[in-house]
């Protein structure tokens, strides 16, 4: 047939996150953009553990964007821990596979 039917897709990372740098209290946001059919479900991954953002629990102060990036409202950064800072990666998934982002690293500026 001369018209083609839309194939589904594996998911495919085209915007991956990047290294940033971010004042302890301050809003940030870590890119990752994923394409796919059918449209991929997009998690993120900080030193390998699973982020969990305010779908699973709504006090969370992150959030999973729209399209994929997460977003934090204010960077936590206490005496007793640095929870927000580590390396990110974002995976995205569909039925067809898992497509996984470059390492982006999340530092807390000094004190």
């Amino acid at each position: 047939g001369s018209h083609s039917q839309l194939e589904d897709m594996a998911p495919r990372i085209v915007e991956h996150p990047t290294d940033i740098l971010v004042s302890k209290g301050e809003p940030a946001t870590l890119s990752c953009k994923a394409e796919g059919r059918p449209a991929p479900a997009v998690e993120w991954y900080k030193d390998g553990e699973r982020v969990e953002t305010d779908r699973e629990d709504p006090r969370s102060h992150r959030t999973l964007l729209p399209g994929g990036s997460l977003f934090f409202l204010r960077i936590l950064h206490g005496r007793r821990g640095k929870p927000d800072e580590g390396v990110y990666v974002c995976v995205a998934r569909n039925y067809l596979g898992e497509a996984t982002s470059r390492n982006a690293s999340l530092e807390v500026a000094g004190e």
